[in-house]
């Protein structure tokens, strides 16, 4: 389908979600968050999709979620209505990894729509912040919870009560972004990092991320049982073998995704 606040293209088995309001620096609105939660079951669904990219622009990935459409609703409104929940439901329910590449501007919604990715990527101008408690509100999609699991409580509460932002060098340092590169190389460089990924064998990849997700849900022992588990259970896959004699022979392994 056609989009108007996103744009979507596939290419060598990555997909590439923009956010693309540049008006309004790309600020989370019902339309986008919809046309991207669309975007993402689709390439949840789409074969030829291995990894997905989200980005947005070198002034701001997203600069938070559209204070003038919240800004009439009433506690009714927000509840009843379940605003963004749907969407971002979806989003986590895909299973494919997901990389933030972050330039400029990622703030409130933004910063937590990064954070809901499987890792960032950002520029050297990159700013996270979680300002919404200047708005008389408080963060809604991950800001306390997410954020807090990152960065640790003391750098959680100073950003949400606060309103400062966070440099790319700070972000890096508190675990934010996995790492920060110059604005120019931005999307050569998510994009290398995204390639990587599409070559692995799909079925690990998938592994992988419910692995590392369980981490921050359950108490240690349990995760590394399940850790255990899905390493013996990949035993049983074509690509676990075709991945160990790619090794002992010196070359490159022809996954299949059996």
């Amino acid at each position: 389908m056609a989009y108007e606040t996103i744009t979507l293209a596939v290419d060598n088995h990555v997909a590439l979600v923009t956010l693309n309001r540049p008006d309004a620096l790309n600020a989370l609105n019902d339309v986008l968050m919809t046309e991207l939660a669309d975007a993402l079951k689709g390439c949840q669904e789409n074969e030829k999709v291995r990894c997905i990219v989200i980005t947005g622009s070198e002034k701001a990935f997203a600069a938070g979620a559209d204070i003038a459409m919240m800004k009439d609703k009433s506690f009714v409104d927000a509840f009843a209505g379940d605003l963004f929940t749907p969407e971002t439901d979806q989003i986590m329910r895909v299973r494919k990894p997901i990389i933030a590449a972050v330039s400029g501007y990622a703030l409130g919604g933004g910063c937590e729509l990064a954070m809901m990715c499987d890792f960032i990527i950002c520029s050297e101008t990159a700013k996270f912040g979680q300002p919404e408690i200047n708005l008389g509100v408080v963060a809604g999609i991950g800001g306390t919870q997410r954020l807090t699991r990152i960065v640790g409580k003391s750098k959680a509460m100073d950003m949400n009560l606060t309103g400062r932002f966070m440099d790319a060098e700070e972000a890096e340092r508190s675990g934010l972004v996995s790492r920060v590169v110059p604005v120019k190389k931005l999307m050569e460089e998510t994009m290398s990092a995204a390639q990587k990924i599409a070559e692995k064998s799909m079925v690990s990849v998938m592994v992988v991320k419910e692995a590392v997700n369980r981490a921050y849900e359950v108490p240690l022992r349990e995760g590394l049982l399940f850790e255990r588990r899905v390493f013996h259970s990949l035993f049983a896959t074509e690509d676990q073998k075709e991945g160990m004699s790619a090794f002992l022979e010196k070359r490159e392994a022809q996954f299949r995704d059996k």
